[in-house]
């Protein structure tokens, strides 16, 4: 038999104090523990701590609802740029990514939860395999990801038709897309209809959804009588190579009678020559009532040949505005220099989500805020109009952008037609 090792008083010493330590240490952290409260939404100003997080938003919920349609573009409680949009149409709702960051995740679903009243996800998009795009959708398997929180028994909760990407360079090691194909497997074995883009394009055929891939889905109608329907565009890239996963991006458009809203992912300058030259987009892709803009506003998206093709009344940027987290070189942050002299020739309506204040030390708050955008028809009369959880500045008059943008020669100066309700 072995001798018991002995402990001599020094031992017995310094064991109690590395004790005492990890005590203290413990002690602090259970103490500072944050939690989301159950009414969160996203507040009128985040500042890039949980602790920070309280029931807020300015926008008048009742006429959200009483809108045919609404566009909202969410905050996502971080300083990454990242992608969230959420569309209602009647009791048709639309969830198109997931990002920045899985702590995205409750962000999200207590924002849409407050709108998404009878429970159903009608369709979710995801337009390209990039973490903030599709992060909320790809957890570890003990997470409980944005598809497992909108297909539940339990809560009751249900997602009818997924649309994804048709292609990807993601090999099947990379975890996060390891797990997003694990959760698109668990969907279709609930029942769950999931789709690829170019499926659905290739269908060319429109209707309510019945369960199979369409080009065109009619939502619902306005308060004109307008069918508003969910209409896939094509570029080359759905069928083609790409060196960045960017140029995979799902595209498509909302068609409200005349009024267009165009989402084109993180669609880069090639992808977009093919999406306006592509004969199959003609007299489909044309002048756009709101274009969220590509890439967050990079240099690399919103190029000449998409704008002059679309010329957009109303811009939605959602970045984190002079963020460095891709660059230290300030007129490439978004939204950059050049998405600005691309795009202000067409509008003076560009708003944007966030605005970094300190990346390092992760100080960020709203610029826009989560932006909602609602329309009940497309005569005349009937303006769309920009709601906001902060203020309605847009981001020419901004503070940020006279100390770190500037405008083109032939920017839109207050041009009547281009001012949003």
């Amino acid at each position: 038999m072995a001798r018991k090792k002995k402990f001599s008083k020094l031992h017995i010493a310094i064991f109690s104090t590395i004790c005492f330590v990890l005590g203290a240490v413990i002690g602090f952290l259970s103490s500072v523990v944050l939690s989301l409260p159950d009414s969160y939404k996203i507040p009128g100003k985040v500042t890039g701590s949980k602790s920070a997080l309280v029931s807020a938003g300015s926008m008048n919920s009742e006429f959200i609802n009483n809108s045919s349609l609404s566009i909202h573009f969410l905050e996502l409680g971080n300083k990454y740029a990242g992608d969230c949009t959420y569309i209602k149409v009647g009791d048709i709702d639309i969830l198109v990514d997931s990002g920045s960051k899985v702590d995205s995740i409750p962000y999200i679903t207590s924002y849409v939860d407050s709108y998404c009243t009878d429970k159903t996800l009608d369709f979710v998009i995801v337009t390209h395999a990039h973490e903030d795009h599709y992060a909320g959708f790809s957890t570890h398997e003990s997470g409980e990801s944005i598809f497992d929180h909108y297909s539940n028994q339990d809560t009751g909760t249900k997602i009818n038709t997924v649309i994804t990407f048709s292609k990807h360079n993601k090999s099947n090691s990379h975890k996060m897309f390891s797990n997003f194909m694990r959760e698109i497997g668990e969907l279709k074995l609930e029942g769950v209809k999931v789709h690829n883009v170019l499926d659905c394009f290739n269908s060319n055929k429109t209707g309510v959804d019945d369960g199979t891939p369409k080009r065109n889905y009619v939502l619902g109608q306005d308060e004109e009588g307008n069918d508003i329907i969910l209409q896939f565009l094509y570029h080359k890239f759905y069928e083609e190579h790409a060196e960045t996963e960017n140029d995979y991006s799902v595209v498509f458009q909302i068609v409200q009678g005349e009024k267009k809203y165009l989402f084109t992912g993180d669609l880069e300058k090639e992808g977009e020559e093919s999406l306006v030259e592509d004969e199959r987009n003609k007299n489909t892709l044309t002048h756009v009532e709101v274009y969220k803009a590509g890439h967050h506003g990079s240099k690399t998206s919103s190029s000449d040949k998409l704008m002059y093709a679309i010329q957009p009344k109303i811009v939605v940027v959602t970045c984190v505005a002079g963020s460095s987290e891709y660059t230290s070189k300030n007129a490439n942050q978004f939204p950059t220099q050049e998405f600005v002299d691309n795009v202000s020739i067409y509008t003076d309506n560009i708003y944007v989500t966030s605005l970094c204040v300190d990346y390092e030390a992760s100080k960020f708050e709203s610029f826009n805020g989560t932006i909602a955008i609602c329309s009940s028809g497309d005569d005349a009369d009937d303006k769309t109009t920009v709601l906001s959880t902060n203020h309605q500045v847009v981001l020419r008059e901004s503070e940020w952008f006279k100390t770190n943008r500037t405008l083109p020669k032939d920017a839109v100066i207050d041009e009547e037609d281009n001012v949003a309700a």
